[in-house]
């Protein structure tokens, strides 16, 4: 017993030193390192240490976070002491929708319903958790039975469930709301999702008798095309024979749709047609995905699937890199109407119908998307014989809303953390101070944005006006006098390196991606390694690539090569830069391919999207540069057929 008293003892005064050795430390931080130091204090539960850094952070931009956090463990203590009076002293802040949130969590969890119900009324943005316990508030408090019928869409719609979900989806089963096909649909949309531990899951839901046999499931997930190959005569006797056969044949077809194909033809005639649709819809879209000709005539075998929407856009992708036009005419049509009114397909439904000879159904549809300031708006206005221009530009925020913005208690909050590694809670409260301004107010906060060097928020929050615009802060230009230097050295364009740069980093300086690429131009430390070997930058150390200086210089570069090793083509070398070269060059089609349909049906979604929105962000810095309209479509040009025009680019990182 004296042994252990000794021992505690010794290990309280161990602790006291330590505290006191952090404390000590900690009176010689800035105020952006105290914050960090209590974020790490809130993460690491250590009360004690967060309470003293709020006493050297009180009445500052940071006050209100320390106290956010030492609530967040007070409720772990199960104690939500302090929690309404901290809510009506940040009334309407993002602090405050953020901590109402984790207070709804808490009382969920207690089932206290009746505080939920009262204090979910206040909330702005539910997310889906949230929002899945206001219904089980209403479904045990009212006896809401609408409530279930509100929760049932989310079976079908939402791949990830949250835990809280889970109960309404019980009770949807038990009450007989969701059946044997409802669970089977699950497990198809969890499939070609990638996701098939979770259709393991499902698959539990389903009765005993109905339920495949687990073993057989997981040959499925992880050797599809053998599975297919051992099946036993009477496997479509069952539904589960039948689904994993589905499943199985879709499983090959992202693997190889050719083969895919193969192997279903020999087991399809012991399937209905609805099956029959589906098992095509699946290997047609994989098709699709790989540009193969035969995802025509897979789609049209898929008549009337229940197609999914990346199931109908890549119909229409296949149709329109065929130049099928009225193929294309009809994949648009038969979209849900809110897929069909997206600007991608509203374009190339108006040039499938202008291909047609229907020039004024044509130019209806390019008048719905005209003038906005995107990739299909831009190519929408040149259809209409419109030049792409810069629109006039707005006042300057007077004296009067500059303050204003400065003097906003979130905006100033959302900065100070902007300061700090804390990057993504400060944009979002930057965002969430945005909500409700006008033109005048955006441009304000976005000046405010730009003279704090922060350019990111400056171009999100000038994006967002709606009548009164600065595209002078939207395409904002840092760093001009050394980017165009650089660029102009290796006899690249600016605006397109500028293009470039605003979607790879937002000119953050620090920004690192989830992969390790580093700086405005987001380079990856290996390629980083080998431009700078190529070039012969004596004095590059890899703690430098996110420096302006050496990240620029190495990225221009390496732009440089790509291009040259892709026909000279920006379309191409912006899909190499983002997907690498080797695929950039596979998408090519076996004949020439107008750059905006290379665009188009690039298999990846965010090269694809990274592709349009790099050349439209190039027309404007051009504008703004040269001071002179600008056409995209000659800036797509022409893309030609694979294997031709092209150097080796083999040894391309």
């Amino acid at each position: 017993m004296e042994w252990r008293q000794y021992t505690m003892k010794r290990l309280a005064a161990a602790l006291l030193m330590a505290w006191a050795a952090a404390a000590l430390a900690d009176k010689d931080l800035t105020a952006e390192e105290r914050f960090a130091a209590a974020r790490d204090a809130f993460r690491a539960g250590e009360r004690v240490r967060l309470a003293k850094l709020g006493e050297f952070l009180h009445g500052s931009e940071f006050a209100g976070w320390i106290e956010h956090w030492q609530l967040r463990l007070r409720l772990e203590e199960n104690s939500d002491e302090g929690v309404a009076a901290f809510l009506e002293r940040e009334g309407g802040s993002y602090l405050a929708e953020k901590m109402r949130g984790e207070w709804l969590r808490w009382l969920g969890k207690r089932m206290d319903w009746p505080r939920f119900q009262e204090e979910y009324a206040k909330l702005v943005q539910p997310d889906q958790e949230l929002s899945c316990l206001a219904l089980q508030a209403r479904l045990e408090r009212q006896q809401d039975a609408g409530a279930l019928d509100e929760a049932r869409p989310l079976w079908f719609a939402v791949a990830d469930l949250p835990e809280s979900c889970q109960p309404l989806m019980q009770r949807l089963i038990a009450d007989g709301r969701l059946g044997g096909d409802d669970i089977w649909a699950r497990m198809r949309r969890l499939m070609e999702m990638k996701k098939p531990g979770a259709a393991q899951v499902v698959a539990r839901l389903l009765p005993a008798r109905e339920a495949p046999d687990g073993r057989k499931l997981e040959a499925v997930i992880n050797h599809p095309a053998r599975y297919l190959a051992r099946l036993p005569g009477n496997f479509a006797a069952s539904r589960w024979g039948r689904e994993l056969a589905l499943f199985a044949v879709a499983r090959v077809a992202r693997g190889d749709p050719a083969v895919a194909a193969s192997q279903w033809r020999a087991i399809e005639p012991r399937f209905d047609k609805a099956e029959r649709a589906y098992a095509w819809g699946q290997i047609a879209w994989q098709a699709a995905l790989n540009h193969l000709p035969e995802a025509l005539d897979g789609y049209a075998l898929a008549a009337g699937a229940a197609l999914s929407e990346e199931q109908h856009a890549w119909r229409a992708r296949a149709a329109l890199r065929a130049q099928d036009w009225p193929r294309l005419a009809q994949a648009v049509a038969d979209m849900p109407p809110k897929l069909a009114g997206q600007p991608e397909w509203t374009y190339w439904a108006g040039r499938a119908l202008a291909a047609q000879g229907l020039l004024e159904d044509a130019t209806r549809l390019y008048e719905r998307i005209g003038g906005q300031p995107n990739f299909y708006g831009n190519l929408a206005d040149e259809e209409l014989g419109r030049a792409i221009v810069v629109p006039p530009r707005a006042s300057p925020p007077s004296a009067e809303e500059l303050a204003a913005a400065r003097a906003n208690p979130g905006l100033r909050r959302a900065l100070a953390v902007l300061r700090t590694d804390l990057r993504i809670e400060g944009v979002r409260e930057w965002v969430w101070n945005l909500r409700g301004m006008g033109d005048r107010q955006l441009l304000a906060a976005a000046e405010v944005a730009r003279g704090e060097g922060v350019w990111d928020r400056a171009i999100n929050t000038a994006d967002r006006t709606l009548v009164e615009h600065d595209y002078g802060l939207r395409y904002l230009a840092p760093f001009r006098d050394q980017v165009t230097a650089k660029a102009r050295a290796v006899a690249l364009d600016d605006g397109w390196v500028y293009g470039l740069m605003r979607q790879e980093s937002r000119f953050v300086m620090d920004a690192r991606s989830s992969v390790g690429a580093k700086g405005l131009m987001q380079l990856m430390p290996a390629t980083a390694r080998w431009v700078a070997r190529k070039i012969g930058l004596a004095d590059y150390h890899p703690s430098r690539v996110a420096e302006m200086d050496t990240n620029v210089t190495l990225g221009t570069h390496y732009l440089k090569m790509v291009l040259e090793s892709l026909d000279n083509q920006p379309v191409l070398a912006s899909a190499a830069y983002n997907a690498g070269p080797g695929r950039a060059r596979k998408w090519r089609a076996d004949r020439p391919l107008e750059g905006a349909i290379y665009a188009e049906t690039i298999p990846f979604n965010e090269t694809r999207d990274y592709v349009k929105k790099v050349m439209s962000n190039a027309v404007y810095y051009a504008m703004l540069f040269e001071d002179r309209p600008q056409s995209l479509k000659a800036r797509l040009g022409v893309v030609r057929a694979r294997g031709s025009g092209e150097t080796d680019g083999t040894t391309l990182p």
